[in-house]
């Protein structure tokens, strides 16, 4: 339960920057497991605080006897622009025909963000729950999976696993089944979800496979996790008014963490954090089956990141990196971070305010730079001013909010990389249609079914609200962290109904009918993996032929009413019918699928009714089981390879009912 008060627009406690103490005698320590170290907002303050935060990492070095030997044996080191991709993404994956389709995934990438270094591929959650599998049998279960991580790296993208720790523990049959996926699929990392930091057991076992396998994990890394932990997220991790430093980052310069808050739509203060720290980004722009895609200003901002790190990624990971470097003046909100390597120096700036035309930074000559001054970004080449003291103004135009990168260089270097200052900063909206359901027209309700009207009004729907909302719509916007009540929560809507008549069966489908259906047609499912996987020899378990089919998918049950000329009930036909009565459940309980799916062209759900036996094992992240009310309605994420085909979903049939002609 979330304290009195609790905003979730507002970071926690644990999420604010921390102050760094600047008195000379300060303890340090304080400052061990920060997120971000606040930088102070009077610049005069600026080199004590650098100063403060050099001491306490040397302090900390030898306070945890740190040795970075894993990254020294890293095979490649530089900042990463990672995407979080769902599996069954419609990019990734085609549904007509049940093949992945990695290299379309990959173009529309490189066309809309400027490419990506890596992809962590997300399987499971929330689809967990409807029945006993774990996240790893959704992993395991997809034959070509292997090939799918091959496509992926020969265009030159690595791919993270993703392990729920919190679903299936850390033990020694987990981490076995950790390894064995990773070591069969090519695997390049491991991603542990919600989780800070990983067991000595599980690097140790992937260690035995590769100790060049990275471990990344959810938000702020312990300091005594970071030499073998070499990736992490900086996940809601609130930034000062000026901008400050990544602690881990400053601890280790290799260690990579990547910028993310999922349920923003604008990316700017991750983007501006990530620029001046020299770190990832993870995009995430269908968020556990949620639309909450980037605006064209962000996608532009992060492609030129990507470029200018492939580009420099010497310098961003150097030693001689100084924070709030050359401020320009006391005013502009022009800030920068100076990275510096036997290549030159190299600086990457933001802008905080508003469109900014002067000098941009104000620097110390240096001999060696006999060149012009460039901004990588946009390609301006920057006007050289001697000051009194001796420095020189860089002087140049920035946009509001845009990023930049200055360094000499012998010539202009091509133009490169879209506008950021004429990209759209709108919300680029989608929304998830239902797919019409057919209208299969009888005069009278067939044997077994049971007319009905459908009356004209509105219909009260409740749910679980889930990090997938029920509809399409994203439940949580520019939301800090969601936390119960408002996770987890009933909710409650209403759905328009326009009046109509129709008959719906009173029981679910049997093994039996679908026997008969299939015995009469060619039927073939696109992917046959878990088909009437209760069945033996293709056929009903003797005794069994009364009970509901189950282990279908919509489009198998789809393809056996078409056979009957009949069709499923929407969700909303469903749902009164129950209210009045009139459907049978068999038991065990069965979810019931309806023809009410959804697309957005990135993901596809179907709506489920009704509530089926209870897991043995339940949790508030899996789909609801045990007898639910009419009323709720559960979001079923549709899956590929067959994984949706469960023992505890089935399926009943209606119809239309009115004038042929």
């Amino acid at each position: 339960m979330t304290r009195p008060g609790f905003s979730p627009y507002v970071p926690r406690p644990i999420d604010r920057p921390a102050v760094v103490p600047l008195t000379p005698d300060a303890d340090l320590s304080v400052l061990d497991e920060a997120k971000i170290f606040a930088a102070p907002d009077d610049p005069a303050d600026w080199p004590a605080w650098r100063a403060a935060i050099t001491r306490w990492r040397d302090e900390a070095w030898s306070r945890i006897d740190y040795t970075p030997h894993r990254y020294n044996t890293m095979a490649e080191a530089g900042p990463r622009i990672v995407e979080m991709v769902w599996l069954w993404d419609e990019r990734l994956y085609d549904f007509a025909t049940g093949r992945f389709t990695v290299d379309a995934y990959i173009d529309s990438g490189e066309a809309e963000f400027g490419g990506f270094d890596a992809v962590m591929l997300w399987n499971a959650y929330p689809v967990l729950g409807i029945d006993a599998r774990d996240h790893f049998a959704f992993f395991e279960d997809i034959p070509e999976l292997p090939d799918v991580v091959a496509a992926f790296q020969r265009r030159g993208v690595k791919v993270y696993f993703t392990y729920y720790p919190w679903e299936t523990g850390s033990g020694p049959e987990a981490i076995e089944k950790v390894t064995a996926i990773v070591e069969r699929c090519g695997f390049d990392a491991v991603f542990l979800d919600s989780s800070k930091e990983a067991s000595s057991r599980l690097r140790a076992a992937l260690d035995a496979i590769d100790p060049s396998i990275p471990i990344e994990c959810e938000s702020r890394a312990p300091l005594a996790q970071i030499a073998d932990q070499t990736m992490s997220w900086a996940q809601w991790f609130a930034d000062s008014n000026v901008p400050g430093v990544l602690r881990a980052k400053w601890f280790e310069r290799r260690h990579e963490l990547h910028h993310i808050r999922r349920w923003n739509r604008s990316h700017l203060d991750e983007l501006h954090s990530a620029w001046l720290n020299g770190t990832g980004v993870l995009v995430w722009p269908v968020v556990f089956g949620v639309w909450v895609g980037w605006n064209d200003r962000d996608r532009a901002i992060l492609a030129h990141m990507r470029r200018l790190y492939l580009e420099n990624a010497d310098h961003f990971i150097s030693e001689n990196w100084t924070p709030l470097a050359d401020h320009p003046s006391q005013d502009a909100k022009i800030y920068a971070s100076r990275w510096e390597t036997k290549t030159g120096r190299l600086w990457t700036l933001v802008n905080r305010g508003e469109d900014y035309s002067g000098p941009l930074l104000s620097i110390e000559p240096e001999q060696k730079e006999q060149g012009i001054w460039i901004d990588l970004v946009s390609g301006e080449t920057l006007a050289a001013a001697r000051q009194a003291d001796g420095r020189i103004a860089l002087c140049g135009t920035m946009p509001a909010g845009a990023i930049a990168c200055i360094a000499n260089r012998a010539a202009p270097p091509a133009a490169a990389g879209p506008d950021i200052a004429s990209a759209a900063h709108d919300f680029p909206a989608r929304v998830a249609e239902r797919v019409p359901a057919p209208f299969v027209m009888h005069q009278n309700g067939p044997a077994g079914m049971t007319e009905l009207d459908i009356p004209e009004g509105d219909l009260t729907v409740t749910y679980r609200l889930r990090e997938t909302a029920l509809y399409g719509e994203a439940p949580y916007v520019e939301e800090w962290k969601p936390l119960p009540p408002r996770l987890h929560q009933i909710a409650t809507m209403t759905r328009p109904l326009y009046a109509h008549r129709i008959a719906i069966a009173r029981d679910e489908v049997t093994n039996g009918q679908f026997f008969q259906f299939l015995s009469h047609t060619a039927y073939q499912p696109a992917r046959p993996e878990r088909f009437l996987a209760h069945w033996h020899n293709g056929a009903p378990r003797p005794g069994t032929e009364s009970e509901p089919v189950t282990h279908i998918e919509l489009d198998d049950a789809r393809a056996y009413a078409e056979w009957k000329r009949l069709r499923l009930p929407t969700e909303d036909e469903w749902q009164i019918a129950a209210q009045q009565g009139l459907l049978n459940r068999a038991e065990p309980l069965v979810w019931n699928l309806t023809e009410s799916e959804h697309r957005d062209g990135r993901t596809r759900f179907a709506i489920l009714k009704g509530g089926c036996a209870r897991l043995s094992q339940v949790s508030d992240w899996y789909v609801e089981s045990g007898p639910l009310p009419p009323e709720r309605s559960v979001k079923l994420l549709a899956v590929g390879a067959g994984l949706a085909r469960s023992p505890m979903i089935g399926f009943r049939c209606a119809v239309d009912i009115g004038s042929d002609g």
